[in-house]
């Protein structure tokens, strides 16, 4: 059965769901706060963000969030992380029961929560659940196959979503772990952006694969502090992740962490960039995260150090290399 589509937030990943969405025969409603975007969207037939794209017929943008909402059968929330609760609070009188199905990957820095947490605190009754997983949005335009995970406590929502995303090049997975999902998805970009400076470098290979496997570590050390399953770090929304974003300038961490190596600022980075980068938004809750949890993640620190407290990226590398030598699984 077709269904009704509302996303919020007209960037990439948020055009690219709903043109796969809409290819599938769903009404799709995109909710965006800039005109400019509406009338690319509208009017162009295109996003702002992958210029050479045609969006689909069944794509309508509009600005007024209420219209786009109400009388939608689910709701896919693809804002930056920062603006979750923000944009929430413009919604959330018009979600009713619908299903709200978090694409955004970070965490909120006031509260150091998930994002369905966020959601959950505006809304106690709100049926939530993440959608994440390595995925570029110009690669599922293109009809790269490409699977994700679905994560939810939510049987109902299980069951009935990944259907409606499921095709020849999309596969979704399943989910309870919500908070793994989102926890991977959010601290993966950090990652990606050491990746891109060791990437700059020229460090090679040896040091990329060292920087995925001991951050996947890191990734999984703080997740279980925070309730999440060990496993979920080696699926998808985890390794899966990791691997992508690390891999590819495609990734906008990546190319960031490239900039600093670079020898650009945090604030030329972001500006360069043109749009949200996750993994300098996040920093400042990992570190305070670690904090919290008495966990020990030094390339978190790392990054930390080099975008906030001034390290050289040379002395950064240095120091993680010349720490007391342990065990793998320490």
């Amino acid at each position: 059965m077709n269904r009704t589509v509302a996303i919020i937030g007209s960037g990439s990943w948020g055009v690219a769901l709903g043109n796969h969405l809409g290819e599938m025969q769903n009404k799709v409603k995109i909710w965006s706060f800039s005109e400019e975007e509406k009338d690319y969207i509208n009017n162009k037939k295109t996003c702002m963000f992958i210029p050479d794209m045609v969006i689909n017929e069944n794509i309508v943008c509009s600005n007024d969030i209420k219209e786009v909402v109400e009388n939608s059968d689910f709701i896919l929330h693809v804002t930056p992380s920062k603006f979750t609760r923000s944009t929430f609070k413009l919604y959330k009188d018009y979600v009713g029961n619908k299903p709200i199905i978090i694409c955004s990957k970070g965490l909120e820095n006031d509260t150091l929560t998930t994002l369905d947490d966020v959601i959950l605190s505006e809304k106690p009754d709100a049926r939530v659940a993440a959608l994440s997983g390595p995925s570029y949005a110009t690669e599922v335009i293109n009809h790269i196959p490409t699977a994700i995970i679905l994560a939810s406590k939510d049987e109902e929502i299980l069951k009935n979503i990944p259907e409606l995303f499921s095709n020849e090049y999309m596969r979704v997975y399943k989910s309870t772990d919500i908070k793994g999902v989102e926890i991977g998805g959010a601290f993966k970009n950090i990652i990606a952006f050491c990746a891109g400076i060791c990437a700059e470098l020229k460090l090679g290979t040896n040091a990329q694969s060292a920087l995925i496997t001991r951050g996947l570590a890191e990734i999984a050390r703080l997740g279980t502090k925070m309730g999440a399953e060990l496993s979920t770090f080696y699926g998808l929304s985890g390794l899966g992740d990791l691997i992508l974003t690390c891999s590819s300038d495609e990734s906008r961490n990546r190319r960031a962490g490239r900039l600093i190596g670079k020898g650009m600022s945090k604030e030329e980075a972001q500006k360069e960039i043109g749009m949200t980068i996750e993994s300098i938004d996040n920093i400042e809750v990992a570190k305070k995260l670690l904090a919290k949890y008495d966990v020990e993640m030094p390339i978190v620190n790392a990054a930390y150090d080099v975008l906030d407290n001034k390290l050289t990226v040379k002395e950064a590398i240095k120091n993680l290399m010349t720490r007391e030598l342990k065990f793998e699984n320490e």
